[in-house]
């Protein structure tokens, strides 16, 4: 058109791009958001640091120091196996979430493995999501009640109850470790499904025989009395 062409061949005014703020690119929310909100809110996101991780060491580090964790004491608490004394608070604690990471992690492996055993299916993140808490609270409350070997209120049964938890050790260990092991080596298949469960199930039946029989480091059995630096 001839009023297009004119107005092309005209002279132009010489503008210069001027720098502008934008936006980053729009990215997926880590978890669906309840309700809604506007573009330019931040997405809430969840997150561990290195400073949390610092925090923990240092807390643990500066506990030991003062001699307020197992095996940290300056001198020994407990001089003989049958001794009535009180069980330090932070014994009690200290051994309340060592019995939840033993625990915990072994009946959740557990139910995951029996759940793709009978169905073939693996669902061990969705049982860790909604196991982990609740078990966390049961073995913390058992803890407060003082019903957690090594964790009672008194000192006087740490003779068999240092068994049972070192026994608990040895199996658990053991049992993951050659789970680890055959996840890492088998196919996956259905029939490696029911030789996981059946192999966990044995080495944590055996582990726990050959600590019944005080096999195992610090198993054995105490008579009363015994010094504890005769174990």
């Amino acid at each position: 058109m001839p009023a297009v062409r004119a107005i092309a061949n005209a002279p132009q005014n010489v503008t210069r791009a001027m720098p502008r703020r934008m936006w980053a690119p729009p990215t997926l929310a880590p978890i669906a958001p309840k309700t809604a909100r506007k573009p330019k809110d931040a997405a809430d996101t969840m997150g561990t640091s290195a400073l949390e991780g610092d925090t923990t060491t240092m807390s643990t580090g500066i506990a030991a120091l003062f001699g307020q964790l197992p095996g940290a004491e300056p001198a020994p608490y407990i001089l003989r196996f049958t001794e009535d004394r009180p069980n330090p608070r932070y014994r009690r604690i200290c051994y309340t979430f060592a019995w939840n990471a033993l625990l915990n992690f072994a009946l959740l492996d557990l139910a995951g493995l029996a759940w793709a055993a009978c169905t073939g299916q693996w669902r061990m993140k969705q049982i860790y999501a909604h196991g982990y808490t609740p078990l966390l609270i049961v073995i913390l409350l058992l803890g407060a009640l003082g019903i957690l070997p090594r964790v009672r209120p008194s000192t006087q049964g740490e003779g068999s109850e240092r068994r049972y938890f070192y026994g608990a050790v040895w199996a658990i260990t053991a049992a993951q470790s050659v789970l680890l092991i055959l996840w890492k080596t088998l196919p996956k298949n259905h029939a490696t499904d029911i030789v996981k469960l059946v192999v966990y199930c044995v080495v944590l039946i055996g582990m726990g025989v050959l600590a019944a029989y005080g096999v195992l480091p610090r198993t054995r059995p105490i008579l009363p009395g015994e010094l504890m630096v005769a174990d």
